[in-house]
């Protein structure tokens, strides 16, 4: 078992930053890839960066490719995901997730393949 919190969502001007951060307990954290995903309202829950087990391998949605940045901290059993130059479509609740599977190198941005999910922190980017 694997247990998410996040925190860190906020309203905030277009073009400014925020840093989420994602706390988690269980004992099969550091052994998992994790990532970050957003939802809309009235869209699909969408892929937005994930990186594996070991911070390596990261992997980002076109949309939010060299502005957002994923790290983790195992020592400090946290995710995080740095999001600069924010845009007004940024707008959405932004879930962590734990990805099925123990020392994977491969991150995937299919959210079938996560088990385990925070209860999501609202991001607003105001134009």
């Amino acid at each position: 078992q694997v247990q998410l919190v996040e925190s860190g969502g906020g309203l905030v001007q277009a073009g400014g930053s925020l840093r989420l951060s994602c706390a988690a307990s269980g004992r099969t954290f550091i052994s998992r890839a994790m990532g970050w995903f957003r939802q809309a309202p009235g869209k699909e829950r969408e892929f937005v960066a994930a990186l594996n087990w070991s911070g390596g391998n990261p992997r980002y949605a076109d949309s939010v490719k060299g502005r957002f940045v994923i790290s983790r901290d195992n020592a400090k059993n946290t995710v995080y995901l740095q999001m600069n130059s924010l845009k007004p479509e940024d707008t959405a609740v932004y879930y962590c997730a734990a990805m099925r599977g123990i020392l994977t190198r491969y991150v995937s941005p299919d959210p079938n393949e996560y088990d385990y999910w925070g209860q999501g922190t609202q991001v607003t980017v105001s134009s």
